[in-house]
């Protein structure tokens, strides 16, 4: 074999095989990073971990179940104590109202439980698309696939997205991928991106999976941010 041959990059169709093949052999069962243990306090614990790790989040919500951990005593626990309870996690005042609206909404219009509908997700208060899209793959098990900044990051350094926004990521990614890898799928590119290919760990250069999408690349590769 010869260099020129050994330094080909992928293309597209073999990045995807690449990328699924090595992710399963790495992550072949992802667990869920947010500790919960129903829809609700897994949609709760997603709306806090906005612009906040998973970690502290683990480590903030033992003290907000113990105020509730059900949307009919939630609602019923004044906005300034839930303020309190999740302070460390930042956009503290923002999200103790989401969780307190969002709450009654679900025990005035849904019966107390969160709906496996994406559409009635994205109207509750807090609860955008990226939300949305892991409580239904995660908590209901149907088939979607959230874009977060490691996701956003990852698709662009393999080759499988041009990046103008996650929402154009999203699309690119569930073109590429069978509909029944996304929820897994999700999860393995997060576990990826933290332990291997972070924002200032990789370049596009460094990685396992970025070396064998593009052997040939000796640049660092520049991505877009979401």
């Amino acid at each position: 074999m010869t260099i020129e041959t050994e330094s080909k990059n992928l293309n597209k169709a073999e990045r995807v095989e690449f990328v699924l093949q090595r992710l399963q052999e790495l992550y072949p069962n992802p667990p869920i990073p947010l500790d919960h243990k129903d829809p609700y306090t897994l949609l709760v614990a997603v709306l806090l971990s906005a612009q906040c790790t998973d970690e502290r989040v683990n480590l903030v919500t033992p003290g907000l179940w113990e105020l509730a951990d059900n949307p009919y005593d939630m609602m019923k626990v004044p906005v300034s104590e839930i303020q309190e309870a999740i302070r460390s996690c930042g956009l503290a005042p923002q999200k103790a109202k989401a969780i307190a609206g969002l709450s009654k909404i679900l025990v005035e219009e849904h019966g107390g439980q969160v709906p496996a509908d994406i559409a009635a997700l994205e109207r509750l208060p807090g609860v955008g698309h990226k939300t949305a899209s892991v409580v239904m793959s995660q908590a209901f098990k149907i088939p979607a696939f959230p874009v977060d900044t490691h996701i956003h990051r990852l698709a662009q350094r393999w080759g499988l997205t041009s990046g103008k926004n996650v929402q154009q990521t999203e699309r690119d990614l569930k073109r590429l991928f069978p509909k029944e890898h996304w929820n897994s799928l999700h999860l393995q590119m997060i576990y990826y991106g933290r332990e291997f290919c972070s924002a200032r760990g990789c370049d596009g250069t460094r990685c396992d999976i970025c070396r064998g999408c593009y052997p040939a690349r000796k640049k660092p590769k520049l991505v877009r941010k979401p």
